[in-house]
């Protein structure tokens, strides 16, 4: 039976981070609010998180930083302090979103079935999620809904953008783009410098604009200026100089992503642009780009498969693999012939 019969008062939703993770959270989130329109949501979420997060209607958004340490945690708790919530959906399993959750007050406190549950979740929820073998992270967060009363099918994003936002993105997609975002949040989880390379000359070949886009971070610049250096057509590197939103916006108006397991893969998934996912130190069928599976370029399977020594259907959910030469394995020709296979898809679609 579900947790509610009727539209509960207010719902707090506790999804820090990351990227990827709030963007399937925005879909389960914004099903609730379809479904239960009159009910008030809040959010509490990571600064960087907060500048997507807050462009969504009728959420009241506490953002939390996590390099002020505990400051940042009775921060949080004195914004909230009086409110009693009817549920917390705690969509994140980290002890730190757990201490946070200490401080909230909520008659249901929902968690992670204790078979997903880690770093003891389960001891400071009250309620759990009924066991799944829901393969996709997205797919599990949809369990939140329905066990609190909130049917779920497929997934559905609105994320507002601003005219400025549009136009931003509009003035470098004015031809058929691809964007490639090449930083995963590890090093070792990124394809090859020169692969990258490749694969951009072969787009502008096709008739592609190319963009390189990115966080501002050092080492997505460094990455972004090598790849340019292999390039034998100009592209345009964006790494650094896009805003969250304005991200969102290119990734929304280019014909084709490729990233490796990442936030902007989940972003663009999240716009309705097919995504090449590039994985294989994690399951695309756990994590990939949850609309372009079809896509996905991916040599996990059998890397987890030697690593462990049993079969991938054998391996525990979030089983990951380690190493610094696995995203090798994957070759410009398996990418190539994803990016062609949209490309044509593409051009079939507007001769018609």
């Amino acid at each position: 039976m579900a947790l509610f019969t009727t539209a509960p008062q207010s719902i707090c939703i506790l999804r820090l981070s990351a990227i990827g993770d709030v963007c399937h959270a925005i879909a389960v989130v914004q099903a609730i609010q379809k479904h239960w329109p009159e009910t008030s949501i809040t959010w509490v979420v990571g600064k960087t998180e907060a500048q997507l997060v807050s462009q969504l209607p009728n959420i009241k958004v506490v953002s939390f930083d996590k390099k002020a340490g505990w400051q940042g945690i009775k921060a949080v708790w004195n914004t909230l302090k009086g409110q009693k919530f009817d549920a917390l959906l705690d969509m994140q399993v980290a002890l730190r979103a757990s201490l946070l959750s200490l401080g909230i007050k909520a008659r249901y406190k929902v968690g992670f079935s204790r078979q997903r549950a880690k770093e003891g979740q389960w001891l400071f929820t009250n309620r759990k999620l009924p066991q799944t073998n829901a393969p996709h992270v997205l797919d599990n967060f949809a369990e939140f809904a329905r066990y609190i009363g909130v049917p779920f099918t497929d997934p559905d994003w609105q994320i507002p953008l601003s005219n400025e936002d549009i136009a931003f993105a509009q003035q470098y997609t004015n031809k058929p783009t691809l964007i490639i975002s090449p930083a995963a949040s590890k090093d070792e989880r990124n394809w090859l410098i020169e692969r990258y390379a490749a694969v951009a000359d072969h787009a502008v070949s096709k008739g592609l604009n190319v963009i390189l886009c990115g966080s501002p971070t050092q080492r997505e610049q460094t990455l972004g200026e090598k790849i340019i250096q292999h390039c034998h057509h100009p592209i345009t590197n964006l790494i650094g100089k896009t805003s969250l939103i304005q991200l969102t916006a290119l990734l929304k108006y280019a014909t084709v992503v490729i990233a490796p397991d990442s936030g902007p893969a989940h972003l663009a998934t999240t716009q309705g642009t097919p995504v090449i996912g590039l994985y294989g130190h994690s399951n695309p069928t756990r994590t990939g780009p949850y609309l372009s599976q079809q896509y996905v370029v991916s040599v996990y399977q059998q890397f987890a498969e030697k690593h462990y020594g049993k079969p991938i259907s054998e391996l525990p959910w979030g089983a990951r693999v380690k190493g610094t030469d696995i995203m090798a394995a994957i070759s410009v020709d398996d990418v190539i012939t994803q990016l062609d296979t949209i490309i044509d898809s593409l051009n079939l679609t507007q001769s018609q």
